[in-house]
């Protein structure tokens, strides 16, 4: 029912903006902003604050007779307290439990017997959770997720369910799977300073299986607030009525403070860093890497989404060319900013990542050597006009599928994000001016200060299948 965390990502099934906001209404009644100049698609926008703080975001499109529906609350891996690693997640899946008016499953039903779906998920910096329901149901889900905002049913019983819940999850998406954590957790871990950044946010198993009711209770108070969350309806939505809605189930549930902004800032880097897991359940060595991200939003943030294209998005990209096709290092090779979401949905420092699966035929020092002729390649001779418009127009084709889903998650989920952290979801329809700025020379200089090997952490995984060359294998409880 919970996040699936894309969990599987170490068993290789991959494939693969920092802008002033604008004014927004002080309350349920207020005119909604507009985006001033048009730029590609044009998102319908309205953007409210509720007395309590909760940020509503409506979109209105009647296309498909379905309405959207998303709660996203401002915490994430990065927030969760030390020594309680994996309980950002663990709080996701304890809100599903049921609320006073809804006891457990009756939120399940009321969706699936609409004919709804819903999920949530945890990430860095957000937790979510939505629905998609005929829009004649609406009306049903914004109160349910009212109720599960102002009083949902936690208590023993409920949190050792779910600590065993989310144990079993650990156990069979990471420890007991070849791969294991190793590119999406244990890579960020090698790369990053700062504990928020770099600790084990699936949760190591005894921080799970420590935490307690008064925890909980804090967790709940601190960052379950309506000051700390956006709501967003998308879809075949009538806005006045929708916002009236959200303003009767969620206007009188009450704010809390909160705490100060954590610093989940990372110093430069300034040598290369090399990690090795043995792993006892890999039939094959593995190879990931990564480099620390310029600043989301900034003009090198997306130059490095054009470099992000150009190096290993698709068959064509040069790293593929290289390491798949001319070399046969191995069968594929997948990356990309944010393993977790896409480039869009996090607020601090990240990773552009690289990962393979390789013949155990070839070392590391081999591949990585290639690695580093194609890269640079892009370090020393800015790219051709020709190839920086083809990546381009890959992003903008990436940009439309996140936004014209049928389901319209990726919708809701950009709109949520951009409010959470921008205080401005108009930003989705400037996005491409980003990347309209992008240059030749951009490109060049992005990749001499952010490809440069003392910005990269590399991180093998080496077969250990007896257990006999690293000690402690990932894959033990």
């Amino acid at each position: 029912m919970a996040s699936r965390l894309l969990a599987v990502l170490g068993a290789c099934v991959l494939a693969a903006c920092s802008q002033p906001a604008a004014d927004r209404s002080s309350g349920p009644a207020d005119a909604s902003t507009t985006d001033p100049v048009p730029s590609g698609i044009q998102v319908d926008v309205s953007y409210h604050t509720l007395d309590n703080g909760l940020r509503v975001v409506l979109s209105e499109d009647p296309t498909v007779p379905t309405a959207t529906v998303a709660v996203y609350y401002g915490v994430g891996f990065r927030n969760e307290p030390r020594n309680r690693t994996g309980f950002a997640h663990l709080f996701e899946h304890l809100m599903f439990q049921g609320s006073e008016n809804l006891p457990k499953g009756d939120f399940d039903s009321l969706i699936y017997g609409s004919g709804g779906v819903n999920n949530g998920s945890t990430r860095f910096d957000f937790t979510n959770y939505y629905e998609v329901v005929p829009s004649n149901a609406l009306e049903a889900v914004i109160w349910a997720e009212g109720d599960r905002m102002r009083a949902p049913i936690i208590d023993q019983e409920v949190l050792e369910n779910q600590q065993g819940v989310v144990e079993n999850e650990v156990l069979v998406n990471v420890i007991n799977q070849p791969y294991g954590g190793w590119i999406w957790i244990d890579l960020p871990m090698l790369a990053n300073e700062n504990w928020h950044n770099a600790h084990n946010f699936y949760g190591d198993l005894e921080d799970i299986r420590a935490a307690n009711l008064e925890d909980v209770q804090a967790f709940f108070d601190t960052y379950y607030a309506p000051n700390n969350a956006v709501i967003v309806v998308a879809g075949d939505i009538d806005a006045d009525e929708t916002l009236a809605w959200i303003e009767r189930e969620f206007g009188g549930i009450q704010s809390s403070p909160q705490p100060d902004p954590i610093d989940v800032s990372e110093p430069r880097q300034e040598e290369e860093k090399f990690g090795e897991i043995f792993d006892r359940l890999a039939p094959q060595p593995a190879l990931g890497f990564g480099y620390h991200m310029p600043e989301r939003g900034s003009p090198e943030y997306y130059a490095m989404a054009v470099l992000d294209q150009i190096l290993v998005q698709g068959d064509d990209s040069l790293l593929n060319q290289r390491l798949i096709n001319e070399e046969g290092y191995a069968s594929g090779v997948f990356g990309g900013i944010n393993l977790l979401g896409n480039m869009y949905n996090y607020n601090g420092p990240m990773l552009w990542s690289v990962g393979m699966i390789h013949d155990d035929a070839y070392t590391h020092e081999e591949i990585m050597g290639s690695v580093d002729e194609v890269i640079e390649g892009l370090r020393t001779e800015p790219v051709t006009q020709e190839q920086l418009d083809r990546a381009i127009t890959k992003l903008r084709s990436q940009f439309y599928d996140i936004v014209d889903s049928s389901t319209r998650f990726g919708l809701v989920d950009l709109l949520a994000v951009f409010a959470l952290f921008d205080d401005d979801p108009s930003r989705i329809n400037r996005i491409e001016e980003g990347f309209d700025q992008v240059t030749p020379e951009l490109v060049l200089a992005t990749a001499q200060e952010y490809l440069r090997p003392t910005n990269r952490s590399v991180l093998r995984v080496i077969p250990d299948p007896d257990g006999s060359l690293g000690g402690d294998a990932e894959n033990e409880e």
